[in-house]
């Protein structure tokens, strides 16, 4: 096995640990007794998807709620607007810096601060619907939803085994995907039957819950460059972050800018084609969307656990979405049933859980563990820059060629995506991810013997 070069090209999810790469501070060795080992006795990782559900309840419950109060108020569509707009541009300016926060104070008490800022500051909201209010109050929320996303993720290459880091993501994906299916309709639900005051209290106690939950998180921190390399080791050139993740980025932020078409559109577009039909499914399509890309995001962790390595369904993930967001655009030119919207829909999310999680683990896979902060941070930033700028940059296409040409150039640009990681694939083969990985850990191995 060791003259086949090709068999170590990429590190391998459970791969096992040598002398030159620590143990994982806490949570169960991958290497002893793994028998024994299941995901949830893991420390500390039952709490964290507590606190992580409760945290994104906090945001969700309150994601349609501040523009709609904005807008009853007889605040400016643009005013209601910003207040999302400022939110988005305060989480990917946090998550710039959340590696360095999460260094300096440890993961227990940046995910309790964060989880605090995402739902607490919604009593401000209490105040009024001025400008200043709105902005001020949407942007401390962002900031705690910034570095919470990147955190959640990277506490789960820290927390667990090296052979559970799949399947700890995807059951990750699935809370942060249940809170959202739950909370967004309980928002728009309270918000008109008890009133915004009562919903903003709502978030702001669903919040405190999870910044209890955060507590009971183990107290590690970020491993550091030098923890348990030699001076030889750590004098070694590296290779460029950006040029390993690069590939998965771009293909996460193709398809995420597709993303942000269909949550603009999708529903209006359901509506248009069947008014009576439509009205009902509507409400219901992002829902479908979200509900398809949870449980594909969970199954494609399980998958690489089993494979042992990420990428293998990244394509066939990024295929599904093109062939989902081809057929919207083949529903409204050829006018067929409403009903196809919703196999699109589900096609769609499908494949977009998978990029997501593939994604994820690929960026894990070929940056050592004392980055995975960083691979958290450019995920998110991927997918949420992604998201944000297709809403803006489709909306525009949708304005010129209607919503078919809009679904058209969507799947142009999750076509886009394919090329490159298939080139990346072939590359790849040939790629030293870092000197820290399998294959040079091979060969130094053999030189000292």
């Amino acid at each position: 096995m060791a003259k086949n070069g090709k068999n170590f090209n990429r590190n391998r999810l459970h791969s096992i640990d040598d002398a030159t790469t620590p143990a994982p501070k806490l949570g169960p060795d991958a290497t002893q007794a793994p028998e024994k080992v299941t995901l949830w006795k893991v420390p500390g990782f039952a709490p964290t998807m507590i606190a992580v559900a409760a945290a994104f309840g906090a945001w969700s419950i309150l994601l349609p709620v501040v523009p709609t109060q904005v807008i009853e108020d007889g605040g400016s569509p643009a005013l209601a607007g910003a207040s999302t707009g400022i939110f988005m541009a305060a989480t990917v300016l946090t998550q710039i810096f959340t590696p360095w926060m999460l260094r300096k104070f440890g993961y227990r008490r940046l995910m309790a601060v964060s989880a605090f800022m995402l739902g607490v500051p919604a009593l401000g909201h209490l105040i009024g619907t001025e400008a200043w209010a709105v902005l001020l109050f949407s942007a401390l929320r962002g900031t705690g939803f910034g570095a919470l996303t990147v955190a959640e993720s990277a506490l789960m290459a820290e927390l667990v085994p090296l052979k559970y880091l799949g399947k700890a993501t995807g059951v990750l994906g699935v809370f942060v995907g249940a809170a959202q299916m739950v909370f967004l309709p309980i928002g728009l639900y309270m918000s008109s039957s008890l009133g915004y005051e009562v919903t903003y209290i709502t978030a702001a106690v669903i919040a405190v819950i999870a910044v209890g939950m955060a507590f009971r998180i183990p107290d590690i921190h970020p491993k550091v460059e030098t923890e348990g390399a030699s001076t030889s080791e750590s004098a070694r050139p590296r290779v460029s972050i950006w040029k390993l993740v690069l590939v998965p980025a771009l293909g996460l932020s193709a398809i995420s800018m597709s993303y942000g078409l269909v949550s603009s559109f999708l529903p209006a577009t359901v509506t248009d084609i069947d008014p009576v039909t439509g009205a009902t499914l509507g409400g219901i399509m992002l829902s479908i969307v979200g509900g398809s890309a949870m449980v594909s995001r969970y199954f494609a962790g399980s998958a690489a656990d089993r494979f042992g390595e990420a990428g293998r369904l990244y394509i066939p993930g990024q295929l599904t979405s093109c062939v989902g967001m081809a057929l919207m655009a083949a529903v409204i030119l050829a006018g067929w049933s409403v009903w196809w919207l919703v196999v699109a829909a589900a096609l769609f999310g499908i494949g977009f859980g998978v990029v997501q999680q593939e994604a994820l683990l690929s960026m894990f896979q070929r940056l050592p563990r004392t980055r995975s902060s960083e691979a958290s941070a450019l995920w998110n930033i991927s997918y949420d820059g992604g998201t944000g700028v297709g809403s803006i940059v489709f909306a525009g296409v949708v304005a010129g060629a209607g919503y078919a040409g809009g679904y058209a150039a969507g799947a142009v640009v999750i076509l886009i995506g394919v090329g490159l990681t298939s080139l990346d694939y072939v590359v790849g083969k040939h790629r030293v991810t870092e000197y820290d990985n399998i294959k040079t850990r091979l060969k130094r191995l053999r030189k000292e013997k």
